[in-house]
Order: C-alpha cells, then sequence, then structure tokens
C-alpha cells in the first residue's frame, strides 16, 4: 500500500455576512485551512487538515509548501500503513535513524508550529487510508470505542449581556444540548463586562445546564483571577485558557487559586508540551486540537498522559471536518474522552466539506461507522475554495 501522491490545498470558505462574529481575533470573514489529499498506488485516498493560525482565518501558504515541497516528496513511495514510522521519522528529521536505534527522541530543531501542524495532517490522512484499507472504523484500530453517541457542547457565544441569553437558548434549541461554552477576555475590554455577560448567560439558561468559558489566553493572571472572583456564583464547568498557554507559572498559578477547573491545550504541540502541563499541575482538562498537535497517533498519546494524572479529555475542534471527525475517534476511543466540541459559531469548513450533515441530537454526536475517518468530503468544494 505504497503512497503515490501527496496535495495539499488552502482552502479558505468565505462567511456569510449575517453569521460573521467578531471577537479578539476581529471580525471572521473567512474560514481557512491546509486541507490534505493523500493517494496510495491502490486507489485509496485518505484526508488530512493542518492548522497554523489562531481562531478559524489564517494564512496557510507557507504550511501548504511545507507539506507539498519538503514533507509530501518524503512520503511518496512509503508503506502508508506504517503510520508510527512515519510520524517518527518525520518528526525527527535526519536524525530519524539514530533516533530509532537509541530508542528515544532525537527531534528537529523546527520540531513546534509547522511542523507539527504538518505531521498532524499526514498523520489523520494516513489513519484515514489505514481504516479504509481495513474497511473499519479508526476508532476500532485504535482499541474500540466506548459508546455509539458521544456528549457534546455547543461552542460559541459572543453575543453582549443582552443578547447572550438569547443566543446560548438558541444552541439549545436546535441541539438540544445540555452544555455550552461562550467567549470571555480581552474582546470584552475589562473583565467586569465579561463577568456581566456570564452572570446573564447562567440566569438565562439556569441551573441545569454546564456553562464553560473561554479567554483564548487574553487575560492575565490578575486579570483572570479578579473575573473567577466575579463570577464565583455562576457554576463555571471549566475557563479554557484563561491565561496565555506560554505562561505556565501562571497556569498554575491560577489554578491553584480557583475552584474553577481549568482547560488548556489547543495552543500546544506534542506530547512533550502536555507532559508538561500535567507535570506542573497547570490544568484540570486536555484539549489537543488534532490538527496541531500532532494527529490521530500524538492525540491519543496525549490521552494517555492525561489518564495517568487522573486528568480529563475535551479535544480542540473548532476546525474543519477532517480534524473533527479525527477527534471523534480519538473520544471514542480513549478512557479520558468525555466531551465533543460542537462549532455553533459558522462554520463552513466542517458544513461544507462534509456531503452528510454533522448535527447534534439531543446533545449528542454520533461516532462514525464507516471505514476510516467516516467522512464522505466534497472534493468539489475543495476545488471551488482553493485559494491561489
Amino acid at each position: 500500500m505504497r503512497i503515490k501522491s501527496v496535495q495539499a490545498r488552502w482552502v479558505q470558505i468565505p462567511i456569510e455576512a449575517a453569521r460573521q462574529h467578531v471577537s479578539d481575533f476581529g471580525r471572521l470573514q473567512t474560514f481557512d485551512a491546509a486541507i490534505l489529499r493523500i493517494e496510495t498506488e491502490c486507489g485509496i485516498v485518505g484526508w488530512g487538515e493542518g492548522k497554523n493560525a489562531a481562531g478559524s482565518a489564517g494564512d496557510y501558504a507557507a504550511l501548504v509548501h511545507l507539506l507539498n515541497r519538503e514533507f509530501g516528496p518524503r512520503l511518496i513511495g512509503r508503506d502508508a500503513s506504517q503510520i508510527t514510522q512515519i510520524w517518527e521519522d518525520l518528526y525527527n528529521g535526519s536524525r530519524a535513524v539514530a533516533s530509532a536505534a537509541r530508542g528515544h527522541p532525537l527531534p528537529e530543531l523546527a520540531r513546534r508550529g509547522l511542523t507539527l501542524a504538518a505531521i498532524s495532517a499526514i498523520d489523520i490522512a494516513l489513519w484515514d487510508i489505514r481504516g479504509k484499507s481495513l474497511d473499519q472504523p479508526i476508532w476500532a484500530l485504535l482499541g474500540g470505542r466506548k459508546a455509539t453517541h458521544l456528549p457534546a457542547y455547543a461552542s460559541g457565544g459572543w453575543a453582549d449581556a443582552a443578547g447572550i441569553g438569547d443566543q446560548l437558548q438558541s444552541y439549545i434549541d436546535e441541539g438540544g444540548f445540555r452544555a455550552l461554552k461562550m467567549r470571555v477576555g480581552s474582546m470584552d475590554g475589562r473583565p467586569q463586562v465579561s463577568a456581566a455577560r456570564v452572570q446573564a448567560a447562567r440566569k438565562a439558561i439556569g441551573p441545569g445546564v454546564e456553562l464553560m468559558v473561554d479567554a483564548h489566553g487574553t487575560y492575565t493572571v490578575a486579570e483572570a483571577k479578579r473575573f473567577a472572583h466575579m463570577v464565583a456564583d455562576c457554576d463555571l464547568a471549566w475557563f479554557e485558557e484563561p491565561v496565555s498557554a506560554d505562561d505556565r507559572a501562571g497556569l498554575a498559578e491560577f489554578r491553584a487559586f480557583s475552584h474553577i477547573p481549568v482547560a488548556i491545550g489547543e495552543s500546544e504541540c506534542s506530547r512533550f508540551d502536555f507532559a508538561a502541563l500535567a507535570a506542573g499541575r497547570c490544568a484540570d482538562i486536555f484539549q489537543p486540537d488534532p490538527a496541531f498537535c500532532g494527529g490521530i497517533t500524538e492525540a491519543m498519546r496525549i490521552a494517555t498522559i492525561a489518564s495517568a494524572f487522573n486528568l480529563r479529555l475535551a479535544p480542540h475542534l473548532w476546525a474543519g471536518a477532517p480534524c473533527f471527525f479525527a477527534g471523534l475517534h480519538v473520544l471514542a476511543a480513549a478512557p479520558a474522552g468525555f466531551i465533543v466540541e460542537f462549532s455553533l459559531g459558522a462554520n463552513p469548513m466542517i458544513h461544507d466539506l462534509s456531503r452528510a450533515p454533522v448535527r447534534a441530537v439531543d446533545g449528542m454526536i454520533a461516532v462514525p461507522e464507516t471505514p476510516g475517518l467516516g467522512l464522505d468530503i466534497d472534493p468539489d468544494m475543495i476545488a471551488r475554495f482553493v485559494k491561489d
């Protein structure tokens, strides 16, 4: 099952004006991703996705170039079933043979960022090929699934204090969600404004619905503490990225200060970053992004670290269809996995790329049953929205 071709494309899908939202990333007018297609000599096609930008919009020219011009040629002729070996070869680069012989990593200097995003895309596509070649969904190859359906939370929540209740209620009405996430942080200017929005949200949805908040790492430690104090009676299920992911000492300090569980990980690369977070007591919930952390292979390794430290896993899935489906398989197979992120902001990279509707029913998402990722991707949509 040799690899015949590797092609990455920068896909940029416009978001209709009425569905655009404004956050600390500005007004999001497009959804961008690097979408990867790998085909074997026997005609099996695997789809992957890499991410290198915060939020949904960004410049993917460099990542696409890396996939097509550097990593892609190194894959031609390789056995697509050798997923772990390919991962380690790309991660360790020119020292891959020595790494394998010595039994420990000898990574490239550029072992984070674009390198991991490219490895992520390749890894997801190879797992898709592996599942299709064996006529099995990926979760079956990872050891089985814990359930046929997984609980999901609606991810959105940008409205002001006057409108946040109606916005979150619309999520409940749409998918029967019993858990909701809203954005806070620098988008509101001051912690007091964010706190007022959260208080309004809790009052509107009542005590029976889980409520999470996400600051996108925009608070200082002092601001995060002030905010947490102001919403102490709102029973928050987690506080996501309260401070910058680069401030691990600050994360640990905030976690020790607050009773609100800390969720972190969408900005982290590889199991090594998550091992440091666990050892530093920085988090309660890990949120690896399969399109950035190293793909399905690395997400499962991260899930093992979470389990070993009695932490929970809720992958960051504000992404395109290949990443979202990859996350479903990881969650279904990983003992630490417990909830799916389902974007309720405009996300054409999931809903327009997948021919089959992706829906939540009674707050639950079905685990794919068909081989590979279980994603029936629409290549016409990719061709239509390729950015040259």
